[in-house]
């Protein structure tokens, strides 16, 4: 029965990020691996989801004051003039907009270029569109951008640029010159630019952009916004109505509430990455986006990154992600792409203090660190 499958979804393997999630639930690990908060969501955020349920806002739904604020905050933050009518699509989420924007721009055969290490969930989406994904490696320590290397992977077949601005993995925030490397070459090429998250482009650099932005929804010139409603609608049809109202009470939240959620996540960040750097991982990049922070696994250990995650979930009772999954091109160092471990940070403090203290026991021991040592799950 299998050869009755499409060529796609065998090409699709399980994510490596949800089986070490499984595994961690198995055996009682903390999971450091998702990006996920396991704290409550903002009280006024489900009470606005609880009151749309009770008022029966339960259908095929379009919030048009979504709509209208994201374009009044285009305007405000980024210099950029769009139609609240026609230029968004909201989608179910940020893997779906991303899908639904791929599926609307590529033809089989174009070419998107994505900077490496990357997100699972890109290369997946654009082979589904029978797409073809260019990997451009950054530079670590701090993953910058690599003009040469860039500029060098366009071809006439190319047809977008994906830029993941705070980037996933690393927490990388890409800089002014960065971005204008990256608009000029695509006016140049006559491709686009599909920006996932909150990147931010100046009104200096809107003249070099076909954009589309990918958070939980689209935003696009009018032609392109449409072709990925039309998408949308084939694929879920709406966005649930009681999140969507709830999306807009977060929307229009003061700055105070902004200000609180970006204070608490710095210090969880600055809070993991000492934990980190007391087992003796190695940061060479803070993040300054994301909720991540990429790890390197210090040289004198004689584990590699899939070691390291298995050892740590079995050993510690902690779960993180492999950096291989992440990475796609190849490199002058063999041993480079299984250097690096993903933790995500977005946990409660309770969650992150237990995590450090089970670190902390496992730090003493040396054994742990040999590839063949697979101790019995700590509780």
């Amino acid at each position: 029965m299998e050869a009755k499958l499409s060529e796609a979804s065998r090409r699709v393997t399980p994510s490596p990020i949800q089986e070490l999630s499984k595994l961690s639930q198995r055996v009682g690990a903390i999971n450091l691996a998702e990006g996920f908060p396991d704290f409550p969501a903002p009280a006024h955020l489900k009470a606005a989801a609880a009151a749309a349920i009770a008022a029966d806002h339960n259908q095929y739904r379009h919030v048009q004051g979504i709509c209208d604020i994201l374009a009044e905050t285009m305007r405000r933050d980024h210099g950029l003039d769009v139609d609240p009518l026609t230029d968004f699509a909201i989608c179910c989420g940020q893997s779906e907009a991303f899908s639904a924007a791929i599926f609307a721009i590529i033809d089989q055969g174009d070419e998107v270029l994505i900077f490496d290490p990357a997100f699972e969930t890109y290369q997946t989406c654009i082979e589904l569109a029978r797409g073809v994904p260019v990997y451009v490696p950054l530079d670590p320590p701090s993953w910058t951008l690599n003009e040469d290397k860039f500029l060098k992977s366009f071809t006439n077949r190319t047809k977008a640029v994906v830029l993941n601005s705070p980037h996933n993995p690393t927490g990388k925030v890409f800089g002014k010159e960065e971005l204008l490397i990256i608009a000029q070459a695509c006016k140049k090429m006559d491709c686009f630019v599909i920006t996932d998250e909150e990147c931010k482009i100046g009104p200096s650099l809107l003249p070099h952009y076909q954009k589309l932005t990918v958070i939980g929804w689209a935003c696009a010139p009018a032609n392109i916004a449409s072709a990925i409603r039309n998408i949308h609608v084939k694929l879920t049809d709406s966005a649930p109505a009681p999140f969507q109202e709830a999306a807009l009470v977060a929307l229009t939240s003061t700055p105070d509430f902004y200000s609180s959620l970006k204070k608490d996540y710095t210090v969880r960040r600055d809070y993991i990455l000492q934990t980190l750097t007391d087992f003796g991982l190695r940061i060479s990049f803070k993040p300054q986006g994301s909720i991540f922070v990429f790890a390197e696994i210090s040289r004198s250990w004689q584990l590699s990154d899939m070691d390291f995650v298995t050892n740590l979930i079995t050993s510690a009772g902690v779960a993180a992600v492999p950096g291989r999954g992440f990475f796609h091109t190849g490199t002058d160092d063999p041993s480079y792409h299984h250097r690096y471990v993903r933790f995500a940070f977005c946990k409660s403090d309770d969650t992150l203090k237990a995590a450090a203290q089970r670190m902390q026991k496992l730090a003493g021991s040396e054994a742990w660190m040999r590839p063949d040592v697979l101790t019995r799950p700590h509780h």
